[in-house]
């Protein structure tokens, strides 16, 4: 049994954690903060969780207590984490941070996104990122996690076999992809409101988004040479859910997709490869964390389209970061996950 604690517990991440951990048998969630719920139980701000931290209550952040816990995790708004984790790892606490604070390796670059500069560039190159597809190795031993953006989730574990395979033109990739509401956290917000995003549709940051310099790096590691990617993120009126349609050029003879994308993913227990010709939907992976893919190659001509859904607040989050934890601490990689999606 392992102790740790939540930075930052009264978000949508935060509350995620928490519901996912509930059923975890070796973590025990010792400590929560929260500047402004100081002192609120957790089971009183989320009726959801009574009956499992019926005496657990928000506190001040203390590096102190943090730094007596197994692991930390950050589930903060971004230049949070940059302030407490050094101190955290100099005692000797495993960090995992949900948040964008040690996603890009360059800190010039988080700086031009993010609109400060990084607070913490020293531990940029030992921050690993937690996408365990790619970097399962590096996760086992790891003393900092970034856990992978809900967006990078998606179009990464879409893209790999292909660019893996060499199949497609690395220079014209084009992610479309939606999102739910959650994807903007739980701070009021005018676009967030029922009025506002109900029975509507709309494209944001076509022009650049937060998430691009991450899936491009992503991508980048997995080709070995720059990639040219066209990424557009829509909000839709659903709670949940990312749905990711890729498009590649094909560039040489792709044999059989289905199987190509099959076996790259035989092993992985978080990714479904549906069957030929299916089309994955977002309410079948509500709630929990797997990535449900699907391979087209429409007329059979020289454009493949990969289909990817996955839940923003699990695989695209809180239950990627209990997956990391796991890798980290030996325990089988399931732990904790293993429950079905919700339906309706």
């Amino acid at each position: 049994m392992i102790k740790v604690g939540i930075v930052g517990g009264t978000g949508y991440t935060g509350v995620e954690l928490l519901r996912l951990l509930a059923q975890h048998p070796q973590v025990n969630v010792a400590m929560i903060t929260s500047r402004s719920e100081t002192g609120v139980k957790v089971c009183d701000m989320y009726p959801n969780l009574r009956g499992h931290y019926d005496t657990l209550a928000f506190s001040e952040p203390d590096a102190k207590q943090l730094g007596a816990m197994d692991a930390v995790f950050f589930a903060t708004p971004h230049g949070v984490a940059h302030a407490l984790a050094g101190e955290l790892l100099e005692n000797g606490t495993r960090v995992i941070d949900l948040s964008a604070d040690f996603r890009l390796r360059d800190a010039d670059e988080w700086s031009r996104w993010y609109g400060q500069a990084h607070g913490a560039p020293e531990l940029l190159q030992e921050a690993v990122y937690g996408l365990p597809e790619m970097h399962r190795k590096k996760i086992k031993t790891a003393r900092l996690i970034a856990v992978p953006g809900c967006y990078p989730t998606a179009v990464q574990l879409g893209y790999l076999p292909l660019l893996e395979a060499g199949l497609i033109d690395p220079n014209q990739l084009i992610a479309d992809c939606k999102s739910g509401v959650t994807g903007a956290g739980r701070g009021a917000k005018v676009g967030s409101l029922l009025a506002e995003a109900s029975e509507s549709m709309k494209a944001y940051g076509a022009s650049g988004h937060r998430h691009l310099p991450e899936i491009s790096q992503g991508l980048r590691d997995i080709q070995q040479s720059a990639v040219g990617l066209t990424f557009v993120p829509h909000l839709t009126p659903m709670i949940r859910g990312i749905h990711a349609t890729l498009y590649g050029q094909l560039t040489a003879d792709p044999g059989d997709l289905q199987a190509l994308f099959e076996q790259r993913y035989a092993n992985e227990p978080f990714v479904d490869v549906m069957p030929a010709g299916s089309h994955p939907e977002t309410r079948s992976v509500k709630g929990i964390n797997t990535c449900r893919l699907a391979v087209h190659r429409p007329g059979n001509g020289n454009t493949v389209v990969v289909l990817s859904v996955i839940d923003n607040l699990v695989k695209g989050a809180s239950g990627q970061a209990i997956q990391n934890l796991n890798l980290m601490f030996g325990f089988d990689e399931n732990t904790g996950l293993t429950a079905p999606a919700l339906m309706p």
